[in-house]
């Protein structure tokens, strides 16, 4: 099975959970014999694109949508807020819930 460095949620999910902190240049292994490149520097527990996700293509997390991407998103990128506007309210705005 090798290196496993990335958890998938769900087969159909685009983006997998670091389970340890991953750098730049890196292989991270899926447990599904996977190997991604890592592209730029993943910190424990964000998420990694496994594959492109274009700007306004839905982000897909255990299967379900979780947000849609605000820019093109390489595979082996960092997903997270920069670059994600998430389904739910963060708490920040006036009116989420």
């Amino acid at each position: 099975m090798g290196n496993v460095s990335l958890v998938i949620m769900n087969k159909r999910d685009n983006v997998a959970t670091a389970v340890m902190d991953l750098e730049s240049g890196l292989k991270a292994g899926t447990g599904d014999g996977r190997e991604i490149n890592v592209k730029e520097s993943i910190p424990f527990g964000h998420k990694l694109a496994l594959q492109d996700i274009f700007s306004g293509q839905v982000v897909i997390k255990y299967g379900e949508p979780i947000g849609i991407a605000t820019k093109d998103i390489k595979t082996g990128q960092h997903v997270h807020v920069h670059n994600v506007e998430g389904n739910r309210g963060r708490g920040d705005k006036k009116g989420d819930n």
